[in-house]
């Protein structure tokens, strides 16, 4: 009897088998038609805007933060866990063998049964499981849109950070500057008091102002230290890294086309695939929620081992197929008689389709407030440049130059030639920080838009 118990277990085993692969045509596709689940599928416009930067540095910071973020790390580790979790469940569930041992065995015509084995496999409605692995297919779909996202702010937020980080290095720059001219008007009017032209009061106004401009100089290298702290927590580095000085760039005024940002946008924003997919998985669980109604099955196959009869009887006239074994097949059915619970379920999906629907209206509108938004600040933004480059600058260093010559021929007291010299600093630096805007909106224009931008100076002629 072991031997057939033996051959019957083995017998069940090699049956399962083929059975708890998916139930699908070997050539059919679970991903729904246009839709991919790996990165390589997903639009990358950090990677493009990555490409597209001229400064060797900047590119180098982006490209080892997009290497090295954690949170980035964290994104692309759920998507592939979720793309792993589909094929868990497109698989039908574990077939179950049993057995049972009779403590009394029941007497037959052919002999008392011994043991019954049972091999049970459950069997979904048709594409049931298709439906489920289509849906966290989709699922992972949007989780590799939402991991891009996530690379295309961290690269932004990067880029931010440095044209800050430049600004610093630049307004550091305008004040050892200001504070060296500070030192010659020292030096001049300590040669006036010492002649008995000046008066000692002028010397000290002067040293004042230099006080105040290393002071200010401090200052300008406690908030690099906190910029640069937060750009090497951005690629993973130590806060204390070294970052050489960064430059801000000098580029053309940029013609803009809200049209057909817009319509970039649509095409190269993360957060729009990930709710095209999500919205795509609601449609597909409604269909998966309906078919709750239909039945599952359930097929199995019984093997009953039977001793012959021992009895007086049964050994005189042995009955035909004495001691012979019990082969039979099993079948099962659900019924869905619970509509009211089923009808929650098509419900419940119906309302994620709709909230999926709505968080891509959500996305949309904001991405047409910030280019809304930053379509009015750049052109401002390029105009103060423009006035400031073109026009006071040449002012301030005019102005500069007469009170230098008033202070040596005694026009002009100290007074007059450090308004004169504040004039100049400030503009400078006014200078340094419209720059970095400009170049900050801009970095926060190819984020809204989700790819870099084009070339496109402004002429004269698209002026008029």
């Amino acid at each position: 009897m072991y031997s057939r118990i033996f051959l019957c277990l083995a017998t069940a085993a090699l049956l399962g088998a083929p059975v708890t692969g998916q139930q699908t045509d070997p050539g059919s596709s679970h991903s729904p038609q246009g839709e991919g689940t790996t990165v390589a599928s997903i639009v990358a416009p950090a990677d493009r805007i990555l490409e597209a930067q001229a400064d060797s540095q900047l590119k180098a910071i982006v490209a080892e933060t997009l290497d090295r973020n954690p949170g980035i790390a964290g994104a692309l580790a759920q998507a592939r866990a979720a793309e792993h979790r589909a094929s868990n469940v497109g698989a039908l569930p574990d077939p179950v063998v049993g057995i049972t041992a009779f403590l009394q065995s029941p007497e037959t015509r052919t002999g008392p049964q011994i043991l019954t084995l049972n091999f049970l496999q459950s069997l979904p409605w048709l594409s049931k499981f298709d439906l489920e692995e289509q849906a966290s297919l989709l699922n992972a779909t949007a989780l590799y849109s939402d991991a891009e996202a996530k690379r295309l702010a961290v690269a932004t937020e990067a880029r931010q950070l440095y044209y800050e980080l430049a600004f610093l290095a630049r307004h550091k720059e305008v004040t050892l500057d200001f504070v060296d001219h500070l030192r010659q008007h020292e030096e001049i009017s300590q040669s006036r008091y010492a002649t008995g032209i000046g008066a000692s009061q002028d010397v000290v106004k002067i040293q004042a102002e230099i006080t105040l401009a290393e002071s200010l100089v401090i200052d300008i290298d406690q908030r690099r230290i906190d910029l640069e702290a937060a750009i090497n927590d951005l690629r993973d580095r130590p806060a204390s890294t070294l970052i050489l000085p960064a430059v801000l760039p000098s580029g053309d005024e940029v013609a803009l086309d809200f049209g057909q940002l817009r319509e970039s946008a649509a095409r190269s924003r993360p957060e729009l695939a990930a709710a095209d997919a999500r919205i795509a998985a609601t449609e597909v669980r409604v269909k998966r929620a309906e078919k709750a109604f239909r039945p599952d099955f359930k097929v199995g196959l019984t093997y009953t081992f039977v001793d012959p009869r021992e009895d007086r009887a049964g050994i005189i006239s042995p009955p035909e197929g004495n001691g012979d074994d019990i082969f039979g097949i099993q079948g099962g059915v659900s019924v869905p008689i619970w509509r009211k619970r089923t009808k929650a379920g098509v419900e419940e999906a119906s309302e994620l389709g709709l909230a999926a629907r709505e968080a891509k209206r959500d996305v949309l509108a904001g991405i047409e407030s910030a280019l809304g938004d930053l379509m009015q600040r750049i052109p401002l933004t390029w105009r103060q440049l423009r006035l400031l480059e073109d026009i006071l600058i040449l002012q301030a260093e005019e102005s500069v130059q007469s009170a230098q010559y008033g202070y040596v021929s005694g026009t002009f007291n100290a007074l007059d030639l450090l308004d004169a010299e504040h004039v100049l600093f400030d503009a400078e630096t006014a200078i340094a920080r419209a720059q970095a805007d400009y170049a900050i909106r801009l970095t926060q224009l190819e984020g809204a838009v989700g790819e870099p931008l084009q070339p496109n100076p402004v002429t004269e002629s698209s002026k008029s």
